[in-house]
């Protein structure tokens, strides 16, 4: 359970007496940071080379990649800026540097985006993938009404409801390697990890003369390694494959055989099964502290059926109204992902280390700082109007 002061947590030798011991490998970290970035996005991204041609697209994907693993590093970085202080939370760390009321204001609000707007995405990719499992799989004309893909959301939904009470990220390590095994605004939703990445650092063992960020380093270099195997091929093959007539879902445009369509959509659905806890659990986590040390509440097995389930109940709702696959990516891509995965990690590092005016650091930053605004503004934008455009013809029992 969070503590539910913004004061980070100290140093342990390996979490020994805690109610969540530190006891994660390098080789964990990998595991979740491949389940939390390697998602939804990467369907997307044939979509987005065909609106941005092969150079820009091209160049669009490396440099995306570049920048947030060096973003990513900065967060790795400061997790334990502080001797003997960890900063397990980016709301303690925003806290730490922006001070204790204006950090979390600015930090918080973004990290919730990305974590609810990545879970509501994969809702809608797990229903869509399911119906297409089911569509390739067998014959179902007889119940007319299994065509609607609400219904399948509904039934990728149910899962979470059972997955949500595991009680931490450790406990997912197993679904996590399950999945990990299997626009602009959509660039940039693919790079997705660093909402997270404070959180999974959280769980590796720390101590003066071996830093957790040792370990974290070389699991999410290893991640990003694997999210690069899986990004560029995709984009690469899907757009040179289906031109630019290529679905915003890239397995859409897939027909035959029946055999592989079945078996990469449920590959998907194994994926993000594992996405969604990832980014649910520090969900979970401040709402069970909240319910706790505000409401005073008894925790237990109760609170936490009661608190996840609504949860997720309420992305379920989310999923099923709005069930725009590459709009949501574009959206959330533009107004939660560029600040968390762009910028904001930038801001933090400029405020905490100080580094010299006109330093290396300091364009380095400063250029992360600017590309990111305006592809935050342009992709936002984008994304919302095409929600809007998109909800005007859409049919509930579509």
């Amino acid at each position: 359970m969070v503590t539910s002061s913004v004061l980070p947590k100290v140093v342990d030798d390996a979490g020994e007496g805690e109610a969540n011991p530190r006891r994660a490998k390098w080789w964990y970290a990998t595991f979740h940071s491949v389940t939390a970035m390697v998602g939804a996005g990467v369907l997307s991204l044939p979509y987005a080379m065909a609106h941005l041609g092969w150079g820009p697209g091209t160049a669009a994907l490396v440099v995306s990649w570049g920048m947030t693993l060096y973003t990513l590093r900065l967060l790795i970085e400061l997790h334990e800026c502080v001797p003997g202080v960890r900063f397990d939370r980016y709301r303690d760390l925003g806290a730490h540097a922006l001070g204790p009321r204006l950090g979390p204001w600015l930090v918080v609000p973004q990290q919730l985006i990305v974590q609810l707007g990545c879970d509501v995405v994969y809702m809608v990719i797990g229903g869509k993938c399911l119906m297409k499992f089911a569509e390739s799989v067998s014959s179902w004309s007889r119940a007319p009404q299994l065509h609607h893909q609400s219904y399948w959301i509904c039934i990728f939904g149910a899962s979470q409801f059972l997955l949500s009470q595991l009680p931490s990220l450790d406990s997912i390590t197993a679904v996590s390697l399950a999945a990990a095994a299997i626009a602009l605004g959509q660039v940039a939703f693919a790079y997705a990890g660093h909402g997270v990445v404070l959180e999974i650092q959280a769980t590796i063992p720390s101590t003066p003369t071996k830093p957790s960020r040792g370990a974290m380093w070389k699991g999410a270099v290893a991640a990003y390694l694997v999210t690069a195997l899986c990004y560029f091929p995709v984009a690469i093959a899907g757009y040179w494959a289906f031109g630019r007539d290529v679905s915003d879902n890239v397995l859409v445009a897939l027909r035959r055989p029946p055999w592989l369509v079945a078996a990469a959509n449920m590959m998907v659905v194994v994926h993000v099964l594992g996405s969604y806890q990832v980014y649910a659990m520090p969900i979970f986590e401040t709402l069970e502290t909240i319910l706790i040390t505000r409401i005073r509440l008894p925790p237990g097995a109760l609170l936490r059926l009661v608190a996840r389930s609504a949860y997720v109940a309420f992305t379920l709702f989310v999923a099923v109204t709005f069930p725009f696959f590459g709009d949501l990516l574009g959206f959330f891509g533009g107004f939660g992902f560029t600040p968390t995965s762009y910028f904001l990690p930038c801001i933090l590092w400029l405020k905490i280390k100080k580094p010299p005016r006109f330093s290396a650091s300091w364009f380095a930053n400063w250029g992360c700082i600017v590309v990111g605004v305006l592809l935050m503004i342009a992709s936002t934008i984008g994304g919302l109007r095409s929600i809007i455009q998109d909800a005007s013809t859409f049919q509930f029992y579509s």
